[in-house]
């Protein structure tokens, strides 16, 4: 009888928890220096956080420093406050964490990264993730009739080399270190990943935040991006068309400065790409992007996503958080327009 009666209990907790209503994330955050926005996380009350990547400043081929510069993050007191406050805190990398600044495929000590960067996030040697080649995989949080994806993205471990952009030749669009594939065939996330990613959409889900550690939805700045693909970015968005996924929002980080994006496409609903980077790294200039919502954020930063799931047709808020505590960017959105027209 009384075990009858834990079931039944469990049983109703599982159906009955509320699912993750503040969603943090932030990038590019030195293990060298102080971290003071993760205490401004943890005052805000998130639910998860989300690492998007350049989580330390590795940049190495030897892995016994790029382990030790991990264990230095994991003994600062932000992070270790930020992992006793926030229930749940997903990763991936980007280039640093990787071991190479703007490295892809070639990168000739990514398995051995790999086991590094799943030890310190990832845990379990039965995860999931150690059975792929890359890092990328997927969250499903549920509660009653709503369903809650994030998918986390590899963005390093299957894509080809940039293509150098020739600082002598005049080009009207053409500027800083890279200039875009001109034709098909360069991969961005590899065909494995790409095959998974698809399963992923195929599933269901009322919003889906997919985290990649380079921006998506913004215009080409010669910078690392998935401008840079532009074969591969439409592949996403036809993705996304063909699978009919719907609640669709990107995260980003990278660039050292905070922003958010709606990117719109024919067929599609607009697709809003929220970029936070500055854990505590700035940059001294920032790029145009003709499709930003709002200002630019320079300083340190978190971003944040609201889900008010007790609505209807939930609420959903988008801000970027400064080092005071306060929203220096919001833009207010309902799940509804996350959906296709019928």
């Amino acid at each position: 009888m009384k075990f009858i009666i834990t079931l039944i209990l469990s049983i109703f907790c599982l159906h009955s928890q509320s699912l993750p209503s503040k969603i943090a994330f932030g990038s590019c955050g030195s293990q060298e220096k102080p971290m003071p926005i993760l205490y401004k996380v943890t005052e805000h009350n998130a639910d998860m956080f989300i690492y998007l990547g350049d989580n330390i400043y590795g940049d190495t081929k030897d892995m016994k420093v790029l382990e030790n510069k991990y264990n230095k993050l994991g003994a600062r007191e932000e992070f270790k406050h930020l992992k006793s406050k926030v229930p749940l805190i997903y990763a991936t990398w980007d280039d640093h964490d990787y071991g190479k600044n703007d490295a892809g495929k070639e990168y000739s000590k990514k398995h051995e990264s790999k086991e590094i960067f799943l030890n310190f996030w990832d845990g379990p040697q039965n995860s999931e993730r150690r059975k792929s080649p890359g890092i990328f995989t997927s969250y499903y949080h549920k509660s009653d009739d709503k369903t809650l994806q994030v998918i986390v993205l590899d963005t390093r471990t299957f894509r080809d080399k940039h293509i150098r952009r020739n600082k002598k030749e005049k080009h009207p669009i053409w500027k800083h270190d890279y200039r875009p594939h001109e034709k098909p065939g360069h991969s961005f996330l590899g065909e494995q990943q790409w095959q998974w990613l698809q399963k992923e959409l195929e599933k269901p889900a009322d919003l889906r935040i997919i985290a990649s550690s380079t921006q998506f939805g913004h215009d080409y700045n010669g910078y690392e991006s998935w401008t840079l693909f532009p074969f591969e970015r439409q592949k996403m968005l036809d993705l996304i068309k063909s699978t009919r996924a719907e609640g669709v929002i990107f995260i980003s980080g990278d660039v050292h400065w905070g922003e958010i994006s709606k990117l719109n496409e024919p067929g599609l609903y607009p697709l809003y790409d929220i970029t936070s980077s500055g854990i505590n790294k700035s940059w001294k200039s920032f790029e145009p992007n003709s499709v930003r919502i709002g200002e630019v954020y320079r300083e340190n930063h978190f971003a944040m996503i609201n889900i008010d799931w007790k609505q209807n047709d939930p609420s959903l808020k988008f801000s970027i958080i400064g080092l005071d505590g306060k929203k220096a960017l919001v833009h207010k959105i309902k799940l509804s327009d996350l959906r296709f027209t019928k």
